[in-house]
C-alpha cells in the first residue's frame, strides 16, 4: 500500500478518536489548553535548531530570517494565549432590554469542536501554527494539514506534534492533493485554510456540503504605493538597486541571504513570468535564473502592460513590477479598480492621501510607511476582504475565529402580565413604553395614574 493510501485508510479512525476526545469534554477545560500551550512553548524552543535546518532545507531561509518572521512570532504569540487565557475563556455581561425585564444576558464563548486547518508553503511553520494555537487556545480538537510544497516542515511537524501535544485531541496529516480531497470530504466544525484563491474555491465548496464555517486566507495582489515628488526612474529605481546590493552583496546566489524558490513548479511558474513576451521589455534589473538552485535574482520591472500574467496573478517570488501613474491619487482609483487587496502598503508623508486611501479603499489592512509588520502584530487581526479572502485571525481574534460566543439568559420566574393575551390599550401602552425606555410613563401606568 502506498504511503498516502496508509493515511487515507486511517483516517475515518483517527478522526473519530478527535470527535470522542472532544465530546468527552477534556479539551475545554482551560487546564488542557493551558497545557497544550506550554508544551507548544516548549516544542519551539526545544526544536529551535532543527526548525532552522528544515526552514534551510526547504525554503534555504537563514535563521535570523525564519525567527524574524516564524518563530519569533510564534513563541510571542503562544506566551499571549498563554498569559491571556483566562481572560478570553470568560463571560462577558451584556445589557438586556427593559422588555426582557427581569434577566441577566451574558456571552458565553465555546469551542467549535473538531477543526481542520490547512497551513501554506510560504511561511510553513508561522501558518501552520499561528491558528493551530488559536484552536488549542479556544478548546478544539485539530487536525493540521500542513503543505505537501514545504516536505521537511511538515515531516518535521508530523515527528514531534503528536510527542509534545495530546495525539488523542490534535493529529498532523502529511501529503499532498489526495489527502487533502479526502479530509474536505469530512465533517467538520470549522476549516481554516490559507493559500490560493484557487483552492480556496475547491476548500469552501466542500465545506458548503456539510454547512461548514470557513476562513479563507487568500491573498493576491498587496499594491504599495510611494508618494515622491522625483522621478522614480532618476531616484527611487536606483535607490532599489542600491538596497539590493546593500542586502546580498555582489554574489547574491551565494550569499545565504536570499530564500530559494521552493520548488521546481513553482521556479517554473515565476520564471514563465518573466519568459513572457509582454514583459521581456520592461525588465530593467536583474532576471537571471539558476533552475538547479532554484534561485531567481531579485528583479525590477518597470511598467509592464497591465494585461499581462504578472500583473494579474499573485507573484510570491522576488519580482517587482512597478507602475508609473501621472498622480498620487490615480494610484486609488488603479486599487479600486481591482480585486480588493489582503494589504495596502502606503508611503507619504501627505495626511490627506492617508485618509483618502482609508475612506475610499478597501483591504484586509493598511499601513503607511512600512511593509508586512503588520502580521506580527497581535492587537491587529489579520485577514482579508473579498476575493484576498474572509475570516482573520492573530491573538484574541484567533480565540474568536475558533470559537462560537453562545448567548445566555437568566430569568426568575417571576412575569408580567402585560406581555400576553387578552389585548387591551393599556397593555399596548405598556408595552410602547417599555421599547421606548420611557420609564416615568412606564410608572404612572404601574401606579395607576394613567389610563388607557
Amino acid at each position: 500500500m502506498k504511503p498516502e493510501q496508509e493515511k487515507l485508510a486511517g483516517m475515518e479512525e483517527s478522526l473519530e478518536e478527535l470527535r470522542e476526545t472532544f465530546q468527552s469534554g477534556k479539551t475545554r477545560s482551560a487546564a488542557w489548553r493551558r497545557t497544550q500551550l506550554r508544551a507548544l512553548d516548549k516544542f519551539l524552543h526545544e526544536k529551535e535548531e532543527e526548525i532552522f535546518k528544515v526552514l534551510n532545507q526547504d525554503l534555504a531561509k537563514h535563521p535570523v530570517e525564519v525567527y524574524r518572521d516564524e518563530l519569533g512570532i510564534l513563541v510571542k504569540s503562544v506566551n499571549l494565549a498563554l498569559d491571556s487565557l483566562d481572560k478570553w475563556m470568560a463571560s462577558k455581561k451584556v445589557q438586556i432590554p427593559l422588555v426582557a425585564f427581569p434577566t441577566k444576558g451574558e456571552l458565553v464563548p465555546e469551542p467549535l469542536g473538531v477543526v481542520l486547518i490547512f497551513s501554506s508553503w510560504n511561511f510553513p511553520l508561522g501558518l501552520a501554527l499561528d491558528p493551530l494555537i488559536g484552536a488549542i487556545s479556544a478548546g478544539n480538537a485539530v487536525v493540521l494539514k500542513p503543505s505537501e510544497m514545504a516536505p521537511a516542515c511538515a515531516s518535521l511537524l508530523a515527528k514531534y506534534l503528536p510527542i509534545y501535544l495530546d495525539n488523542k485531541a490534535v493529529k498532523v496529516f502529511e501529503g499532498g492533493p489526495m489527502v487533502g480531497q479526502q479530509l474536505l470530504e469530512q465533517r467538520w466544525d470549522k476549516i481554516f485554510f490559507t493559500g490560493s484563491a484557487r483552492v480556496g474555491r475547491i476548500v469552501m465548496g466542500a465545506a458548503a456540503n456539510h454547512l461548514t464555517p470557513v476562513t479563507l486566507e487568500l491573498g493576491g495582489k498587496c499594491p504599495a504605493v510611494v508618494d515622491s515628488i522625483t522621478s522614480l526612474e532618476d531616484q527611487e529605481i536606483n535607490l532599489l538597486k542600491k538596497t539590493i546590493k546593500n542586502f546580498y552583496g555582489q554574489n547574491l546566489k551565494e550569499s545565504g541571504n536570499i530564500p530559494k524558490i521552493v520548488n521546481r513548479n513553482q521556479f517554473m511558474r515565476l520564471s514563465n513570468l518573466l519568459k513572457d513576451q509582454m514583459v521581456k521589455d520592461s525588465i530593467i534589473h536583474g532576471g537571471s535564473l539558476d533552475e538547479d538552485k532554484l534561485f531567481i535574482e531579485p528583479t525590477i520591472l518597470l511598467d509592464p502592460p497591465l494585461d499581462a500574467e504578472i500583473m494579474n496573478e499573485e507573484i510570491f517570488g522576488p519580482l517587482l513590477p512597478i507602475i508609473t501613474l501621472n498622480n498620487i491619487q490615480e494610484s486609488i482609483e488603479f486599487i479600486k479598480a481591482r480585486p480588493k487587496p489582503l494589504a495596502i502598503y502606503v508611503f507619504t508623508n501627505d495626511e490627506t492621501l492617508k485618509r483618502r486611501v482609508i475612506a475610499e479603499t478597501s483591504s484586509g489592512s493598511v499601513t503607511f510607511n512600512d511593509a508586512i509588520i503588520q502580521f506580527a502584530c497581535d492587537t491587529l487581526p489579520f485577514g482579508g476582504v473579498g476575493q484576498s479572502g474572509f475570516g482573520r485571525y492573530h491573538g484574541k481574534f484567533s480565540f474568536d475565529t475558533f470559537s462560537h460566543e453562545k448567548a445566555i439568559m437568566r430569568r426568575n420566574f417571576s412575569d408580567f402580565h402585560f406581555r400576553y393575551p387578552p389585548w387591551n390599550n393599556l397593555k399596548m401602552q405598556f408595552i410602547r413604553a417599555v421599547y421606548h425606555f420611557n420609564y416615568f410613563e412606564l410608572i404612572l401606568l404601574v401606579l395607576g395614574l394613567k389610563r388607557s
